[in-house]
């Protein structure tokens, strides 16, 4: 089975609960949506159970707006500073310090994916570009797009995305061509897990 995760920030206990009610299988695939650290009381931990769970456990970990925000800050790119106005903050905590930040976790970060495909499925943080193929879509868009997004209907033909970034303290959102799972666990919403072979939901309360 493949299960796909929703934005996690920082809530490691809703995480850990989470994956033990999935009740992973050895041949099950676990697509994580991006946004581990931010916002939430424990990114430094949320980081070493994802890299842990990886060990006996096929993840695939997506990049969410969140996690380039924190490579951009610690290279020094251009406009990182906007991180501060994000949730940098509860990060920062988490390691004492920025230095403190230890070179596997910057190697994990650098090695998340811009999107997964399986299948009719495709998962990414934030969404696509309406109509535009996927091979050809802006970093930038999936990482950081909604409205376009949003309102379009069939964005990528023929497939399905899997997306987080926006928030649904409601429930999942289902419609046609695309699918939303970010619960809003760090807003006192749910963690929610997507089982993609029979739209199965599961969640743990933040």
């Amino acid at each position: 089975m493949t299960y796909a995760i929703g934005d996690i920030h920082g809530c490691l206990s809703p995480l850990k609960r989470l994956i033990k009610a999935i009740k992973l299988k050895d041949d099950d695939t676990l697509v994580f949506i991006g946004d581990y650290v931010d916002r939430g009381p424990n990114p430094r931990g949320v980081l070493d159970f994802l890299i842990a769970l990886s060990v006996n456990h096929r993840c695939n970990f997506i990049r969410g707006n969140h996690e380039q925000m924190f490579l951009d800050y610690l290279r020094g790119a251009e406009g990182s500073t906007i991180w501060a106005y994000n949730g940098m903050e509860t990060t920062i905590r988490s390691y004492g310090s920025i230095r403190s930040v230890p070179d596997y976790h910057i190697e994990f970060l650098n090695e998340t994916l811009l999107y997964y495909e399986k299948s009719d499925f495709v998962f990414v943080h934030a969404g696509i570009r309406p109509n535009i193929p996927l091979k050809k879509q802006s970093p930038n868009d999936l990482l950081w797009i909604r409205e376009p997004f949003l309102k379009s209907s069939n964005p990528l033909k023929d497939r399905t995305v899997v997306y987080g970034h926006t928030p649904l303290i409601s429930g999942p959102l289902v419609q046609e061509g695309k699918i939303g799972i970010d619960t809003g666990c760090v807003y006192g919403g749910y963690l929610t897990a997507y089982r993609v072979e029979d739209n199965f939901f599961l969640s743990e309360r933040s």
